[in-house]
């Protein structure tokens, strides 16, 4: 008998990656779309179904959230999952009912739903969870940058590599994504002035080891850090991420890949012409927009705290003026803010600034300290 578990729960993802060329395509399409976003892996967190439906692919907009759906699991084990909506066109599972577990196959089935009738039925062709083998190691070298800062200085970034082993050859086919992040510091005398920003990957990683004879992965490019912001400042960390993939999701990312025109973020444009490995049971040509995940993973931390040359200071500019102190300038705390008071300033003045992050680094980042930020 077929088990049907109801689901509750919460978070985000399908995370869009890193042959660390961004990908942004165009599509000739006018029509409104199925945009499936969903990413199944094998740890014990909530997973994620994102739907909606495309605008008009011609305009630079992103889709309209697709609400009241059923959104279900299946195994190729007779077990049967729906998720719940837990925000506009947002369907998670509970952790504490549903894994996914390497060499099971999952189908994932899409009910769009109207006045509690099924209006469309989609449904993804069955695929199975590869194993994915663990990142051996990450580490970083230091580039110097073909160009200098307006004094000469030489400028530097760093890229980012990882190493994988798989002696029993469980997966021929990988994606790799990250999540970075970097702490700041205002260097002035102020409350706020200690933040951490956390970002992202949007580029496409992929990689065919099919044809490698010892299954050792060497020097896996994961990502590249310039002096275009202040990233290496202070300290950067990066948690990256390694997914098993099918030949076919190969296919798929590596024809996303391919497209390479810059247009907007992957699911706000997809190219109708690269089809996805979902399709609508009451109309077979209808064209569905991105891709049912399911991959095993592996995770690895890097922390970087090097001295890199040519980095870009945020704050060079912060004290535009030396005013009294009494009475306070016009707008004080609110359109204008004390930088700091020193002994550089004569009694009764101090510096001030129009700029607020000069003042409070959480205009930029977030003041709360990661739990995974240990202090050196």
């Amino acid at each position: 008998m077929r088990l049907l578990f109801s689901i509750s729960g919460l978070t985000v993802l399908l995370a869009l990656t890193g042959c660390i060329t961004e990908f942004y395509p165009k599509t000739g399409e006018s029509q409104s779309l199925l945009v499936v976003q969903a990413l199944l892996t094998d740890q014990p967190e909530k997973n994620v179904v994102k739907l909606s439906r495309s605008h008009s692919l011609e305009l630079k907009e992103k889709s309209l959230p697709l609400e009241g759906c059923r959104v279900i699991i299946d195994d190729n084990n007779e077990n049967s999952y729906e998720l719940e909506e837990t925000e506009p066109g947002t369907y998670v599972t509970d952790p504490d009912f549903f894994r996914g577990m390497t060499g099971y196959i999952y189908t994932l089935r899409i009910y769009e739903m109207n006045a509690g009738e099924t209006v469309r039925s989609y449904e993804s062709i069955p695929m199975e969870m590869k194993p994915v083998p663990p990142v051996d190691t990450i580490w970083y070298e230091k580039v110097v940058m073909p160009e200098n800062d307006i004094s000469g200085t030489p400028v530097e970034g760093c890229r980012v590599y990882l190493r994988t082993v798989d002696p029993e050859g469980l997966c021929s086919y990988f994606r790799w994504d990250f999540t970075e992040t970097w702490e700041i510091r205002i260097p002035y005398d102020v409350d706020n002035n200690k933040c951490w920003i956390t970002r992202k990957s949007t580029s496409i990683n992929v990689r065919n080891t099919s044809i490698l004879t010892d299954n050792i992965i060497t020097r896996q490019l994961v990502n590249f850090v310039s002096n275009e912001t202040d990233r290496l400042g202070v300290r950067y960390s990066m948690l990256v991420n390694q997914y098993s993939l099918s030949e076919d999701e190969f296919s798929y990312w590596e024809r996303l890949q391919n497209v390479g025109e810059e247009l907007g973020s992957l699911y706000d444009i997809i190219p109708a012409s690269v089809s996805g490995n979902i399709h609508c049971l009451e109309y077979p040509n209808e064209k569905v927009l991105g891709y049912f995940s399911v991959s095993g993973r592996s995770s690895r931390r890097i922390f970087i705290r090097d001295n890199f040359k040519g980095q870009p200071d945020y704050y060079s500019g912060c004290i535009e003026k030396t005013v009294p102190r009494q009475p306070s300038p016009p707008g004080f705390n609110e359109t204008v803010w004390e930088v700091t008071y020193d002994r550089y300033t004569q009694a009764g003045e101090m510096y001030i600034t129009s700029n607020k992050g000069c003042v409070d680094c959480t205009v930029r980042g977030s003041a709360i300290k990661p739990d995974f930020w240990d202090e050196e």
